[in-house]
């Protein structure tokens, strides 16, 4: 018996990994309007039905000498069946031309420029070969239908292809992909393919502790590169599309404006190594102004193409916000062109831009000026001069005049070289600082340039004069004191600023968060077993062994053990009371199966009316179509038809008093709306039951019909609502744990008191996403400016089936009870609204998978139905747990 089970699971893994592929090519081929042939998608789905080709096959027909098992198996249908014999003639052919490939590229120059005449056949294309020729020779789902009819022939009883649901099924499945046409033509983006999801996982562990880019200011393509082979030797891959963009991005273009450019301007990357030239450029678009530096090499061209995106030289370029630099240091020197250090708000200095000669440099901050305007400035601003135009300002000399040389050493000053000190002012940023009271009472300007001997290392020293004051060194070091007094103001200004936003931040906390979680921190001490058999034989011995609270503190932190969810389950959902003694709850099962069945016997009756009249106007409409050459027979038809009305009604005769409904109601306008309402409700639970996790072992026919009568029992019940699309999933686990019709119904009608506010006729779900909303903001910014920025989807829609259905879709079986029994714990152990934790830990699981492609709404929803059944609930439940810890520590300003 249970290897009987483990086939049966085997067989359906093999299926649903096809149904899976076969999805995936679909999609792509709707959204791409192509499939090309080196695809993952293909190379993924030619793998998963080689997989259920060979499953169960013959040691005969897979040949015993021969390697390849499937070729073995397609010579031998060949033989028998003209598509394959066709498909076996190509594939040989391609197979001598891989191994010609193979054996001329260990040859000379020569034999490598013969080579390129030949078909080109990539890795991925070697791979599968027989089934993927096969698929794209439009025959593999022909020769798959030939081997599920021929299959005691090929396969052992256990094999996928001999079973006679999931052969044909398998073969139905290749119907599409082989209706499909392929492509090896390069395309605009021929490079480039969506990974799927499980790629995008597996890459992120492999360079999981590589840091991403910050914030590029176009999101690239969620893709990534695939080299093909081409038709000549000398065709080479051209860069990167990012690298590509990179350097159409320093010129001109309709995104952003070039405010200043210049070549040759030398950067010093690293202390170890010499200035390297590179192209300087000012970009400014609607929202901020960019500085970026880009090393000749990568410029040029200078680099081989096939280096070109691998380059260490991309390494050194740099991309500086103007909106992150506080200051500019000016220095001027008189044999080059001068040089800017640029230093950010955090305090660091970027590397030294040094401008050839000719006066580039105040060129630059001309252009930087104007950029600025009108929302923001230099401080202190440049000169303007007639006939030159824009000039730096002129020095106030504090040096105290000494007579007869106070003439000389202004004369002498004009010409020497001058460091200044610039300041970039934005809106509102006067007021965070406060000005020095010295220069408040001299009337000076905040950064008020000063003339002094230059002793920064660019700058060529110069002795002082011999008629210099003895004391000239401390009156020139005043403006760096005064510099630094600034300084030490604007650090205790943020400082302040910074206490100041974050009290704020315990505010907003405190106002949209304090509702979500419970404000007492329940302690997980020796709860991570959870429940056991050993604790809930104790507690229903003796009730007063453990308190309620402590049982579901248990289940909290560590589940239920499977053995006792059938017991358990009811306990947590509501149907039983935890201080209910043994008789008590006999009682209350005897109450919930009489009104299930009471409850069953009216909606079956008013089913019976309901089937007897669809039959009378199928009947009737039969009739009118066929018009006068079926009025002969028309009459036996109508006598059938009304034997069966009273079959019916004769079986109904016991369930009419039950429809009090029905007879209570003199108005027959008013029975005839009820009845269609029912028929409506009806019809839409017969197709979601059949639908209903088919692939799941235990939904048999015999216990499908138990998953209708519950649905059908709760609906009449609650006509008002109806039914709507997914209640089903939500009975379904709670069948599967409990297998009694009675006592899954009283639950499920537990259940949907929370759940039925979900659906479109409650409101629960905007306030779902408002909550998210509010907890991904706060507990983690970056990842809500992501989601505004690239389509603002802050609206959260992508998390709609999560709260639908407590996650049910998302998670296989076995991970759906650990979630579910979580949830309706929660509430007393730590928040009532536990399910936004878990959604919140499953997008902070990916988020540095979300932060490195840069997502957007289409690539995340596509991400998670991607991951759906994929995701690890052990990590998910700890985390959801930490989450909801760390809002009531925030709350408690812990």
């Amino acid at each position: 018996m249970v290897t009987a089970m483990a086939e049966c699971e085997t067989r359906q893994r093999l299926v649903r990994t096809v149904k899976k592929e076969v999805k995936q090519i679909m999609e792509e081929a709707v959204t791409r309007k192509f499939v090309h042939e080196d695809s993952s998608h293909i190379v993924s789905f030619c793998a998963a039905v080689e997989a259920c080709v060979l499953h169960g096959l013959k040691r005969r027909a897979a040949g015993f000498l021969r390697s390849n098992k499937v070729a073995a198996l397609f010579t031998k249908v060949g033989k028998s069946f003209a598509p394959a014999h066709d498909l076996c003639r190509k594939t040989q052919e391609l197979e001598q031309l891989v191994e010609t490939k193979r054996t001329q590229s260990l040859q000379s120059q020569d034999g490598l420029r013969r080579l390129t005449r030949l078909p080109s056949l990539t890795p991925h294309s070697s791979k599968n070969l027989w089934i993927r020729t096969a698929l794209f020779e439009k025959v593999l789902d022909k020769i798959v239908v030939y081997l599920v009819e021929n299959s005691s022939k090929f396969y052992e009883k256990e094999a996928v292809l001999m079973d006679p649901v999931d052969g044909p099924i398998l073969a139905s499945l290749l119907v599409g992909p082989c209706a499909l046409e392929y492509t090896k033509m390069k395309t605009a983006d021929h490079f480039w393919t969506d990974p799927s999801a499980d790629e995008l996982v597996q890459r992120h562990r492999i360079h999981g502790g590589h840091c991403r880019q910050d914030s590029p200011s176009k999101r690239p393509a969620l893709c990534f590169q695939k080299r093909h082979s081409s038709s000549s030797m000398d065709e080479r891959p051209s860069p990167s599309p990012s690298a590509r963009d990179y350097v159409e991005s320093l010129h001109q273009n309709n995104r952003a404006t070039l405010l200043f450019g210049k070549n040759n301007v030398l950067v010093q990357p690293r202390d170890d190594m010499e200035a390297v030239p590179g192209y300087l450029s000012l970009h400014q678009t609607a929202e901020v102004m960019t500085l970026k530096w880009t090393p000749n090499q990568l410029m040029n061209g200078s680099v081989g193409d096939l280096d070109y995106e691998h380059s260490v030289y991309w390494d050194y370029a740099m991309t500086i916000l103007l909106q992150e630099i506080v200051y500019l240091h000016c220095h001027q020197q008189v044999d080059s062109g001068g040089t800017v250090v640029l230093v950010s708000q955090d305090g660091i200095q970027r590397p030294p831009l040094r401008f050839p000669k000719g006066g580039h440099l105040l060129q630059f901050l001309s252009c930087l000026e104007t950029g600025l305007l009108p929302h923001g400035q230099l401080d202190p601003p440049l000169w303007s001069q007639r006939g030159k135009g824009k000039v730096f300002p002129k020095l106030r000399n504090r040096v105290a005049p000494v007579s007869g040389s106070s003439e000389s050493v202004s004369d002498k000053e004009e010409d020497e070289a001058t460091d200044y000190v610039f300041r970039i002012l934005f809106p509102n940023s006067q007021s965070e600082f406060v000005n020095p009271p010295d220069l408040m009472e001299q009337g000076a300007p905040l950064w008020q340039p000063t003339l002094r001997k230059s002793s920064c290392p660019s700058c060529s020293p110069r002795s002082l004069t011999e008629g210099a004051p003895p004391d000239g060194c401390n009156h020139e070091r005043a403006p760096l004191k005064l510099l630094c007094d600034n300084m030490k103001n604007q650090i205790i200004s943020r400082a302040f600023y910074g206490w100041l936003a974050y009290c704020r931040h315990l505010s907003t906390v405190r106002t949209h968060l304090s509702a979500l979680v419970n404000h007492a921190i329940v302690e997980p001490a020796d709860a991570n077993a959870g429940l056991t058999p050993r604790v809930w034989r104790l507690f229903l011995q003796d009730r007063t062994a453990y308190e309620e609270k402590e049982l579901l503190r248990l289940v909290y932190f560590g589940g239920v053990e499977p053995s006792l969810r059938k017991e358990v389950w009811p306990f947590l959902l509501g149907h039983y009371q935890f201080a209910m003694s043994e008789p008590e709850r006999k009682e209350v099962d005897e109450q919930v199966k009489a009104g299930y069945q009471q409850t069953m016997g009216e909606w079956l009756g008013c089913e019976a009316i309901v089937r007897e009249r669809e039959k009378e106007q199928h009947a009737a409409a039969i009739a009118k179509c066929s018009g006068a050459s079926v009025d002969s027979s028309s009459q036996p038809l109508v006598h059938r038809d009304s034997t069966l009305s009273n079959e019916s009604s004769q079986s109904c005769s016991s369930d009419q008093q039950s429809l009090a409904r029905l007879q209570s109601d003199s108005s027959s306008s008013t029975q005839q709306e009820l009845l269609d309402l029912y028929t409506l409700n009806l019809h839409r639970i017969d197709k979601d039951v059949q639908r209903c996790d088919r692939n799941y072992i235990y939904f048999s026919p015999a216990n499908l019909d138990k998953l209708r009568n519950i649905m059908c029992s709760y609906i009449w019940r609650h006509l008002e609502v109806g039914y709507v699309q997914g209640m089903c999933d939500l009975l379904a686990p709670l069948l599967v744990i409990l297998d009694d019709e009675a006592m899954a119904f009283s639950c499920f009608t537990q259940l949907m008191k929370r759940m039925n506010h979900n659906f479109p006729h409650g409101g629960a779900m905007d306030t779902h996403f408002a909550n998210m909303r509010s907890l991904i903001q706060i507990l983690d910014s970056e990842l809500f400016e992501l989601m505004h920025q690239n389509g603002d989807y802050t609206h959260f829609y992508f998390c709609y089936r999560w709260f639908l259905l407590d996650f049910k879709r998302e998670l296989v079986y076995d991970d759906v009870f650990s979630v579910w029994e979580t949830i309706w714990v929660a509430k007393y152990a730590s928040s009532g609204h536990f399910v936004l934790f878990i959604a919140l830990a499953l997008v902070e699981i990916y988020r540095d998978i979300i932060l490195e492609n840069n997502m957007d709404f289409t690539d995340i929803i596509k991400f998670f139905n991607e991951m759906a059944e994929h995701h690890n609930i052990k990590q998910v439940l700890p985390l959801a747990r930490e989450l909801v810890c760390k809002v009531q520590m925030l709350i408690e300003n812990k």
